[in-house]
């Protein structure tokens, strides 16, 4: 049992890192053009320099979207490890990873949202760009979909030992 919580700890940890990365840097899309590589996130467009992402009106707002669900989901991921560490010291058994369950499983449908939306909204939008493809953040965000998922469906399961 031990074990198991030491791991379910390590991939919590981990999941908390690859969503601060994904959301921090800026490739979540890549493309070339005739100044190079030019990557794009959620905040800044990067060739050599970057500046502020140029997004329509009408795309605006499902950026901002996008740029808060994934802010809540770092801070649901957070919440969920300091309730799993309080609760793991402070509750008795059977009762004890209720509330770290539920923080995550709402941290998984954060990061649902944010990424099923840009998918839906962003994704070839870089027309001017030959090759686009998704960058290393859009997977890691997909990544850290599925390990909320099973992180969270783990603590509800584990609230029984």
């Amino acid at each position: 049992m031990l074990v198991l919580l030491a791991g379910i700890f390590v991939v919590h940890i981990a999941t908390v890192i690859m969503l601060f990365v994904s959301t921090i840097a800026n490739v979540w899309m890549v493309g070339s053009s005739n100044f190079g590589t030019i990557s794009t996130g959620l905040w800044l467009l990067c060739n050599k320099t970057c500046t502020q992402l140029p997004v329509t009106s009408h795309d605006e707002a499902s950026l901002k979207v996008v740029q808060a669900f994934m802010i809540l989901s770092i801070i649901f991921s957070v919440v969920a490890l300091i309730l799993f560490i309080i609760q793991l010291f402070t509750l008795e058994k059977g009762k004890r990873f209720y509330m770290t369950g539920a923080v995550m499983l709402v941290c998984w449908m954060c990061i649902l949202i944010a990424v099923s939306i840009y998918t839906a909204r962003f994704t070839g939008k870089m027309l001017s760009f030959t090759n686009p493809h998704h960058g290393y953040c859009f997977i890691l965000a997909w990544i850290c979909f599925c390990f909320s998922f099973i992180i969270g469906i783990l603590y509800l399961v584990l609230r029984k030992k």
